[in-house]
């Protein structure tokens, strides 16, 4: 079973021109609002990807409403608690080329205690999963624990920050990345390097510091690299039309990678399913909800 320890958001989508800018009021044509959180819709894309897996997170009462998403699309729902904080809340604009902006506030993603993290070890077995985002408190102290807990993990540090360096981050088992977050950790400047050789030097250099560690980087429009003990593969995103909405491309993907890996799938395969799903999720609005099922990506790829 996997594990995803992992944020809860009410998302209100506002579909505009263009993104704001400073000091500039504009319309917006929808307002709409859905389940959301990195972490809510992970558990969406492996759930839809036939995987068994269980939400563990913090709402307030504002935010049961995506408990019963979640339980209604197959995930196992015991490990989420109700918080005394407001549900966590992201305020998204999505422009008319498909692009994307976020607000986000914490509130009850923010709120783990001591005996939060403990609960990462109720109904696990050793070899388990446990999936990670950047949008909860407690991270250090959930790695560790799922590590003494013999449990395999995969952390997806998003959205970034300086204090992701200080993190135990030796103990994952697969580190999945977009390309500025690699270039962060890998301490190699954006501007450094380009083309295919710059990518290739980041992941590289991410798996001589964390040898045990598959390293996976999405590059975009430009598909995905994974590096490991085997070495260096790559796979693309087909095309499948227009863009209609990128916030939870990444998600999707990462959902699909690990589903890949529990289903036993190759290496090539797994990172070409999880291409696939994320190019299938930027299709449609929303972000949760836009996450494909297993015969949609059948029907893509094969």
């Amino acid at each position: 079973m996997l594990h995803n320890a992992g944020s809860l958001n009410i998302d209100d989508v506002f579909q505009v021109t263009h993104i704001v800018r400073p000091g500039e009021t504009i319309p917006s044509q929808t307002m709409n609002r859905f389940a959301g959180g990195k972490g809510l819709n992970q558990s969406m894309a492996l759930a839809r990807a036939g995987v068994r897996v269980r939400h563990i997170g913090l709402i307030g009462e504002d935010g049961v409403f995506l408990r019963d998403i979640l339980e209604n699309n197959g995930v196992n729902v015991s490990g989420i608690k109700i918080s005394k904080l407001p549900t966590g809340h992201a305020i998204i604009q999505v422009a008319a080329d498909g692009e994307n902006s976020i607000i986000l506030y914490s509130g009850a993603n923010q709120n783990w205690g001591r005996q939060d993290v403990q609960r990462i070890r109720y109904d696990v077995q050793s070899r388990d999963i446990l999936l990670l985002q950047n949008e909860i408190n407690m991270l250090p102290e959930l790695i560790r624990t799922a590590h003494e807990a013999g449990l395999r993990i995969a952390m997806n540090p998003a959205p970034m920050g300086p204090e992701v360096k200080d993190y135990p981050l030796e103990h994952l088992s697969w580190l999945i990345v977009n390309e500025i977050e690699g270039r962060e950790l890998a301490g190699i400047d954006i501007d450094e390097q380009g083309g295919n050789g710059g990518e290739e030097e980041v992941v590289a250099e991410l798996h001589r510091r964390y040898p045990g560690t598959v390293i996976v980087m999405t590059l975009g429009k430009r598909g995905a690299i994974r590096m490991d003990g085997i070495g260096l593969i790559r796979s693309f995103f087909p095309d499948v039309g227009p863009i209609v909405d990128t916030t939870g491309a990444g998600d999707s993907f990462i959902g699909y990678l690990l589903a890949g890996e529990i289903f036993g799938l190759s290496r090539e395969e797994g990172l070409r399913r999880a291409c696939a799903a994320g190019a299938l999720s930027v299709t449609r609005k929303g972000a949760a909800i836009s996450m494909p099922r297993w015969a949609e990506v059948d029907a893509l790829i094969l």
